[in-house]
């Protein structure tokens, strides 16, 4: 006689052997209980970055990422990366989020015409900067990158007050250091500056006319074309960089910076 329950498991048996889903991962996955739209390593399967994707991966970056990070994490080329990235800053333009380039770096930041109201929302007033710290922030922003003692030069007295306050603020940060003898600190500025001043690149940043252009030139690099290779300093045209000098060189540097 013919057990009835060993028929129907013999049926069932047959049944799961000759028809399957089509889909390789899926039948991978009722043999091994595992989810079809993952790879073999278990890791979620890459190779494409949508525009809302990396808008949503910059909006819960805790840091400004670079380029190749994101590469890596779409599992994407670099070109890849740059058509999207361009595709996003156009798309934000008449919105809330702006996205800011800095090198190879990027991130979202709000947008700077909503500035006094999430001032208001957040309580803070707007930065209040002395001259002396205005004008350091500008010839770092326009010379960078930039070793302390170009800085005071161009000034005319020491700046070790502004700089120190600017990099407590983070308008301006250490990109590295020089070549030169001493290997002094190169400074230049970081997204913060651009943030605080509505930019979303340095080429953002205003042209200057000639007298301030001038007023920003190393009187060192000026008298001996080589200087620079002492100062750790590109000589080159001074027009590229974010508001110009809120007072003419000299004076002391004192007062908050």
């Amino acid at each position: 006689m013919i057990d009835e329950s060993e028929m129907k498991h013999e049926a069932e048996a047959d049944v799961d052997a000759d028809t399957g889903t089509g889909d390789p991962g899926a039948d991978r996955a009722l043999d091994h209980d595992v989810d079809p739209y993952l790879d073999p390593s278990g890791a979620a399967s890459a190779g494409e970055l949508s525009e809302i994707a990396l808008e949503a991966l910059l909006f819960v970056a805790e840091r400004p990422l670079s380029r190749r990070e994101i590469a890596t994490l779409a599992g994407v080329d670099r070109a890849t990366v740059d058509a999207r990235l361009g595709d996003l800053e156009v798309t934000l333009r008449e919105r809330g989020i702006r996205l800011l380039l800095s090198g190879d770096r990027v991130e979202l930041a709000t947008a700077p015409e909503a500035g006094a109201l999430i001032a208001r929302y957040v309580g803070s007033d707007a930065v209040r900067m002395t001259p002396a710290a205005l004008e350091t922030l500008a010839i770092v922003a326009y010379r960078q990158p930039v070793t302390k003692a170009v800085i005071e030069r161009i000034r005319g007295v020491d700046s070790d007050y502004s700089i120190r306050g600017l990099l407590h603020r983070r308008l301006v940060t250490e990109l590295g250091r020089s070549e030169a003898p001493g290997r002094p600190i190169l400074y230049g500025t970081g997204f913060d500056f651009l943030e605080r001043f509505g930019l979303t690149s340095l080429e953002d940043l205003p042209p200057l006319d000639a007298d301030v252009a001038g007023r920003l030139v190393d009187p060192v690099e000026a008298a001996s074309p080589a200087a620079d290779v002492a100062t750790g300093t590109d000589p080159g045209p001074v027009a590229s960089g974010a508001a110009g000098p809120a007072t003419a060189a000299g004076g002391e540097d004192a007062g908050d910076a």
